[in-house]
C-alpha cells in the first residue's frame, strides 16, 4: 500500500533530520523519539491492513495528528489541505465562499450573520434563514463545520440552497455564486462627537496596522479630532507583526514593544516599532474586555508599559504566548505555540498554564511587579489590568440559559418580522421587557437554577415531598428566579437591540448606533474632558 510506504520514506526523512540535529539533543532522546514514530507508523499499518471495517487513511491520520495537538495546549493546531480556506482566514482575513456565519440553533443549520454584499446577501439570504439543503443534499444531521466546508469553494462557481426564511410556510432555492470574502479587520470608524475619533478593530489580519492608520487620519482630514478611542474589546488576536504596526501608528519609531523567548534561539526575539507614527502625543484611550487576547494584548499592554494612554473597560485574558505557522506537506500546516512574548516593561501576561492540554490557572500569589515608562506598577500573570475597570452587567442563570437556548435571537427573527416600519435609528431606545416575556411565555421557554438543582437533588436525597421545609426552599428559587429575571432586563433590553440592528446587515451602523449608550466610551469621553485626571492617571507631571 503506498501511504505505508510512504510512512516509512516519512520515518527516514523525520530520523535523518534528527540526526543532523543531534548536537542539540542527547542520544537516549533521539532514539525515545525514532522509537515512536515506529511505533505510531506500524499501528496505523496494522488498523487500516485489519480492522474489520474500511478506514479512510487520511481521516484515521488526522485524527491521529488532532490527538497530539490537543495534549499540548488549545492554540496549536492542524491543517489538512482542506481546511486551507481557515488558514487564509487566520493570516489574510479573507477566504473564497459566500460571506455567512453560520450556527446551529435548535439542530437546524441558520444563519446568523452576513457579510454586506456578499454573494449570499446579494441572492436574498438574510439573517434568520434556516438552511435545509446544500446542492440538493440534506442538512438534517449536520455539523456547522460540515457545511462549511462545502459551502466555501473556488470563486465563480454556484451553490444551490434550500432555505426557510422565518415566517415563511415553504421553503424556497436560492442559488448563489462563490467569490473571495475579505474580512474587514476595522468594520467601523466615525466620531462620537465632535472631537473624539472611534476605531473598531476585529482581528490583527494583514494591514490592520496600515488600515488604522488610513483610516485615523482620513477621520483626522475631515473632523476635528483631538482624541482617539481604540477598541479592542472581543478582539481574539492574530498577527504578532500587526500589533507592533497597530502601537506604531501612536508611537515613536525604533521602540522595542516586544521580545520573545522559545526553547530555540532562533525564536528569542526583539520586534521594535519600524515606521514613524500618526500621532505619539494625541490623548489616547484603548478599550479591553476579558475577551481581548494575544495580539490586542500586546497592543493594550504596551500603550500601558510607555504611558502612551489610559486602558478602560476589563482584565484582559491572559494569552502570553506566540504560534508561527510551519508548512508540513501536501498544502498541510500545522500552527505551534513557539514562545512566550513580553512586553515593555518585561512582564508576561499568561494567566494559564497546560497539563496535558488541560488549561491550569497560575496562581496570582506568584505575580512579580513591574513598572511603565513613568513608574506606574504593573504586574505579570493574569492579563492586562485596565487603568479604569468598568463593571459589566451581571450575567445569571437566567441570562446564561437565555443565551444557551438562543432566544434572543428567535425573538428578534420574530420582532423584525412583526414590526417592518423599525429602523436602526429607533431599536436601542425600545423597551423589549413586556414583548419578551410574553414571547417566553408562549415558546414554553424553562430553565434551572443552580439552587432549583440542588433543592430538587436535596429533595429526592431526604425524601421532602410535601414538606414545609421543601415548600420553603421552593418558595426561596421562585424568588431568586424572579429577582434574577427583573436584574436581567438592561441586559436584555441591550442585547435584543443590539441583534435587531443586525437585521439591518449595515455592520457601521451597528456599531455606530451602539456609541451613545456604551459604558466603556462614556468614560472615555468623560476622561478627555478632564485631561489633568487623564494625565494624573498616566503619572505625567
Amino acid at each position: 500500500m503506498k501511504y505505508i510506504k510512504y510512512s516509512y520514506i516519512i520515518l527516514l526523512v523525520l530520523l535523518n533530520t534528527f540526526t543532523i540535529n543531534s548536537n542539540a539533543q542527547n542520544t537516549e532522546r533521539l532514539f525515545d523519539i525514532a522509537k515512536n514514530i515506529e511505533i505510531y507508523t506500524n499501528v496505523y499499518k496494522e488498523l487500516n491492513k485489519n480492522f474489520v471495517d474500511d478506514i479512510d487513511p487520511s481521516i484515521l491520520m488526522k485524527t491521529g495528528i488532532e490527538a497530539m495537538t490537543k495534549s499540548l495546549d488549545p492554540y496549536t493546531v492542524y491543517y489538512s489541505e482542506s481546511e486551507a480556506e481557515s488558514y487564509k482566514i487566520a493570516i489574510e482575513g479573507k477566504y473564497s465562499g459566500i460571506g455567512t456565519v453560520m450556527k446551529n440553533i435548535d439542530s437546524v443549520i441558520t444563519v446568523v450573520d452576513l457579510y454586506k454584499d456578499s454573494p449570499a446577501f446579494n441572492a436574498g439570504l438574510r439573517i434568520g434563514d434556516q438552511i435545509l439543503a446544500v446542492n440538493g443534499k440534506s442538512t438534517e444531521g449536520k455539523s456547522t463545520s460540515d457545511i462549511t466546508n462545502v459551502v466555501r469553494g473556488a470563486p465563480g462557481t454556484e451553490i444551490e440552497f434550500e432555505i426557510l426564511s422565518y415566517g415563511d410556510k415553504s421553503p424556497k432555492t436560492v442559488k448563489v455564486i462563490r467569490d473571495e470574502i475579505n474580512i474587514p479587520n476595522v468594520p467601523f470608524k466615525g466620531m462620537v462627537n465632535d472631537t473624539v475619533a472611534y476605531i473598531k478593530l476585529t482581528t490583527f489580519t494583514d494591514k490592520a496596522g496600515a488600515n488604522i492608520k488610513s483610516d485615523l487620519k482620513k477621520l483626522m482630514d475631515s473632523f476635528d479630532v483631538k482624541y482617539v478611542i481604540l477598541d479592542l474589546r472581543d478582539n481574539g488576536g492574530g498577527l504578532l507583526r500587526e500589533a507592533i504596526n497597530v502601537v506604531n501608528v501612536f508611537v515613536d519609531k525604533d521602540q522595542e514593544l516586544v521580545f520573545t523567548k522559545g526553547k530555540l534561539e532562533s525564536q528569542n526575539k526583539s520586534y521594535k516599532t519600524m515606521s514613524n507614527p500618526l500621532d505619539a502625543t494625541i490623548p489616547l484611550v484603548v478599550l479591553i474586555n476579558g475577551r481581548s487576547a494575544s495580539a490586542s494584548e500586546i497592543v493594550s499592554g504596551s500603550i500601558q508599559d510607555l504611558d502612551r494612554g489610559v486602558l478602560i473597560g476589563q482584565k484582559s485574558f491572559g494569552k502570553g504566548l506566540v504560534q508561527n505557522f510551519f508548512d508540513v506537506g501536501y498544502n498541510s500546516r500545522l500552527k505551534t505555540t513557539i514562545s512566550k512574548y513580553y512586553i515593555p516593561s518585561g512582564r508576561c501576561i499568561q494567566s494559564k498554564t497546560y497539563d496535558n492540554g488541560k488549561a491550569v490557572e497560575i496562581d496570582k500569589s506568584t505575580q512579580s511587579e513591574f513598572s511603565t515608562k513613568n513608574g506606574r506598577k504593573v504586574y505579570d500573570v493574569g492579563g492586562v489590568e485596565p487603568d479604569i475597570v468598568i463593571k459589566e452587567l451581571d450575567r445569571n442563570d437566567f441570562i446564561n440559559n437565555i443565551d444557551r437556548q438562543n432566544e434572543v435571537f428567535k425573538f428578534a427573527n420574530e420582532y423584525f418580522k412583526n414590526h417592518p416600519d423599525l429602523s436602526p435609528d429607533k431599536v436601542l431606545g425600545i423597551d423589549y421587557t413586556h414583548d419578551f416575556s410574553d414571547y417566553l411565555k408562549k415558546n414554553k421557554f424553562k430553565y434551572v437554577t443552580d439552587a432549583e438543582e440542588k433543592v430538587n437533588d436535596l429533595s429526592k436525597t431526604l425524601d421532602m415531598k410535601n414538606s414545609s421545609t421543601l415548600g420553603q426552599l421552593e418558595d426561596m428559587v421562585d424568588k431568586q428566579k424572579s429577582e434574577m429575571e427583573t436584574n436581567s432586563k438592561e441586559y436584555l433590553n441591550q442585547s435584543i437591540g443590539n441583534e435587531l440592528i443586525l437585521r439591518f446587515y449595515l455592520e457601521d451602523n451597528g456599531v455606530k448606533y451602539q456609541l451613545h449608550d456604551d459604558p466603556d466610551i462614556k468614560e472615555a469621553v468623560k476622561l478627555f474632558s478632564n485631561i489633568k485626571e487623564y494625565n494624573k492617571i498616566l503619572n505625567k507631571n
